[in-house]
């Protein structure tokens, strides 16, 4: 999978909300294939300095490759939701000026049928976005209980017959293990009974297995947190979320921090008593149409900026 096909999503919005000043730190807790990060390069001056961070060890070599002798650029190798620790190593807590976060699985990733992300190629099931550590998919799918799958797949893929499909993958494995992507996209489409229009039966249950195998709701919910505590105050979060559950978590993680600290009804405060956190900047931005007919991949982001107070 060639870098070049990989096309960044709300580009010029995201860094143009981003980037206030040109000599500040910033973070692209999901660096990809680096076009965000390029860009907001392209913002700086000498003084600024830009933190990529990435799951994928395709992407930190991306990252070496490409701003390996930019003196203003670092990557590291892991989870966002290592943020805190991350800025406190640098002696940045309090003083970051921008967190950007491009939340998913990038285009190279589901595109390279050896990731096992892609159940319209056969590859290993493995689903991993860190391939060095945790459990793959195949070990998840061969090992869990109906329970589990049933909850996963309704929780996290917001799958209607997620029992009737942790049953047939239970009955299934049980005559094979799941080794391969076709196999189990094959079993879950035949345990569907009503198939969406334009969509593989699938894809709800591959997303959902994706998303618990990467644990990227609960990285989410823990890296929203550490980014407040690590932005100077002015400083900017943006998040651009590509399904309803993570846009879900930012949504309310920003509202949560606009209201303040919560008080019982009727108690006489004053507004500047409720400890403010954050104040959201604008409406929610979705991709044009002239970015969904480049790249349909865009047509469901959206994208949240908030500033520290």
């Amino acid at each position: 999978m060639s870098d070049a096909q990989h096309i960044t999503v709300l580009l010029n919005e995201a860094v143009e909300a981003l980037v206030t000043d040109t000599s500040g730190f910033y973070v692209d807790g999901t660096f990809g294939r680096g076009g965000h990060s390029s860009l907001i390069l392209q913002q700086l001056g000498a003084e600024g300095r830009l933190l990529g961070i990435d799951k994928d060890l395709a992407a930190i070599a991306t990252a070496t490759a490409r701003f390996g002798t930019d003196a203003r650029f670092a990557i590291a190798h892991g989870s966002f939701a290592e943020l805190a620790a991350l800025m406190s190593e640098r002696d940045m807590t309090g003083k970051v000026t921008g967190v950007l976060l491009d939340l998913g699985v990038s285009s190279p990733q589901l595109d390279e049928a050896e990731r096992g992300f892609s159940f319209m190629q056969d590859g290993p099931l493995d689903m991993r976005m860190d391939q060095t550590r945790g459990q793959s998919a195949a070990d998840w799918v061969n090992s869990a209980d109906e329970d589990e799958i049933t909850w996963v797949l309704k929780e996290f893929g917001e799958e209607r017959f997620a029992k009737r499909m942790a049953r047939a993958i239970i009955a299934e494995r049980q005559k094979q293990p799941f080794t391969r992507t076709k196999h189990l996209a094959e079993v879950i489409k035949e345990a569907n009974p009503a198939w969406e229009k334009g969509k593989h039966p699938a894809t709800r249950a591959f997303q959902a297995i994706r998303i618990h195998v990467n644990n990227e709701l609960g990285d989410l919910e823990s890296v929203l947190d550490q980014a407040l505590a690590v932005l100077a105050p002015g400083g900017r979060l943006v998040v651009i979320s590509f399904h309803s559950l993570e846009d879900r978590v930012v949504k309310r993680f920003i509202r949560r921090q606009e209201l303040g600290d919560p008080v019982p009804k009727g108690l006489p405060i004053r507004d500047d008593q409720l400890n403010k956190r954050m104040r959201s900047l604008g409406k929610a931005i979705k991709a044009s149409d002239a970015e969904v007919s480049v790249n349909v991949r865009s047509r469901s982001a959206v994208m949240r900026v908030a500033e520290k107070l």
